[in-house]
């Protein structure tokens, strides 16, 4: 949510936009600010955040940028709400040189919401408990990192039991598995933590690891029904089935399932079949396919031209047969695994004027999903939403007649955003990972 510096705006979904300028002779009636679609801005002008528009909002940084990230489910509950809230993250950074890159456990805490406008009239003695309330709320952030030897290109958690492990597609070829048990125990205690960065951190080794697909990549998805089942895809168009193995070590297929005929981008495994996954390529294809079936002959569906070019993520409902797809051609589009022979998506979205690369469902609510684009642009979407005709806002502004129904939220103010998720124990709550850092926000909209 965005304004124009000098101006007063309104957003993509209508919303008030606060200007900030020391010159308000150029002050108008309110204008809607389109992104990709309004005129540029002129110079003088910047675009500023609506706090009122966030219900949360905070940002970190950890030195070299993270391409991936995943949040640690942990032990603090389910649905939380209440403020200040607390997260874990792991994260892998894409350094200058190989030798400079780390895994990192994030511990980010003391999670206040946005503050609320000071009142008009306020003295002195407020401000100064304003200022003693903004030293108690500001952000914590602890980290606990392991050297990792090349750029880490995508990052995927998952809870082996009680044993925590992250899968880590790297640029050197390898995809590793790393326990993650003790970074989680040293974020939380400073002392603990100064004698693991002395003493353990450079020890620290990956539990398995795999060199078989001759080549980087970037797809992995851990099976969210079979404990252990992993899914690697390369840029060489080869998928591997991962399956565990007694003394924590995993029988890795060497026959690739077959079917791709460029990078394969994505992977995702269904929530409610423990032998089916989807994939999506570079060869613009989306496939379906079941492991029961040998590799060469395991593909079941396909939709050959599901976008104008990469398809480069995609995200399987946790609670609909629907699977959401995000392209180079900028486009967003749903599809019903029920008529996915057809070919057809059953809705397609465009608000993205770059690549789309990041999307997911919400987990809580089966209509709502986020996207994020190399527009710098992180969009929140609600299929449920239709736009009310009584309520004049077309009328008013008739460049809201080109924006989609289901639009309700666009975040901006990222540099080359790559991946979102949804937080799924704190409902609303939205992680993003850009070459600008980190962000993490809740919006009045979701």
């Amino acid at each position: 949510m965005a304004a124009r510096k000098g101006r007063r705006r309104t957003c993509e979904t209508g919303e008030p936009m606060e200007a900030e300028s020391g010159d308000t002779s150029s002050e108008g009636p309110a204008q809607v600010y389109l992104p990709g679609r309004g005129p540029p801005l002129r110079e003088g002008e910047e675009l500023v955040m609506d706090e009122e528009a966030y219900v949360l909002y905070h940002r970190a940084q950890t030195g070299a940028p993270c391409l991936s990230f995943d949040i640690v489910r942990d032990h603090l509950g389910d649905n939380r709400t209440e403020l200040p809230l607390t997260l874990y993250l792991c994260a892998g950074t894409q350094a200058e040189s190989a030798q400079s890159n780390r895994l990192m456990m994030l511990l980010m805490h003391n999670l206040h919401g946005t503050k609320p406008p000071p009142s008009e009239g306020s003295d002195e003695e407020e401000e100064e408990e304003d200022e003693e309330d903004e030293e108690e709320r500001k952000p914590q952030l602890e980290l606990a990192m392991v050297p990792h030897y090349g750029g880490i290109n995508r990052v995927r958690v998952s809870w082996l039991g009680e044993e925590p492990v992250a899968g880590v597609w790297s640029e050197k070829g390898q995809v590793e598995v790393f326990a993650l048990r003790r970074l989680l125990q040293v974020v939380e205690e400073p002392q603990a933590l100064a004698a693991f960065l002395r003493d353990e951190q450079a020890q620290m080794k990956p539990i398995f690891s795999f060199a078989g697909h001759m080549g980087e990549g970037f797809a992995l998805d851990w099976s969210p029904r079979v404990t252990g089942r992993l899914l690697t895809g390369d840029c060489q168009k080869n998928i591997h089935l991962w399956t565990p193995a007694d003394g924590g070590s995993w029988h890795v297929d060497q026959r690739p399932f077959v079917g791709h005929t460029r990078s394969v981008e994505d992977l995702q495994w269904s929530p409610t079949e423990n032998t089916v996954f989807a994939s999506c390529s570079a060869d613009a294809s989306i496939r379906i396919w079941d492991i029961r079936a040998a590799p060469s002959k395991a593909c079941m569906l396909t939709t050959a031209t599901a976008h104008d070019g990469d398809v480069n993520v995609i995200s399987w409902s946790r609670r609909e047969p629907f699977l959401l797809s995000g392209g180079d051609d900028g486009a967003l589009k749903i599809w019903d695994l029920r008529q996915f022979k057809s070919g057809s998506p059953v809705a397609t979205f465009k608000q993205h004027v770059a690549p789309v690369t990041s999307v997911e469902w919400h987990p809580q609510d089966s209509g709502v999903f986020a996207a994020s684009g190399a527009d710098h642009q992180i969009t929140q979407w609600d299929l449920a939403v239709e736009r009310d005709p009584e309520a004049g806002d077309v009328e008013a502004d008739p460049g809201l007649a080109d924006l989609p129904q289901q639009l309700l939220f666009v975040h901006q103010g990222e540099t080359e955003l790559k991946e979102l998720h949804w937080h799924p124990q704190c409902p609303g709550l939205l992680v993003s990972t850009a070459l600008s850092g980190f962000t993490i926000f809740r919006t009045i909209s979701v």
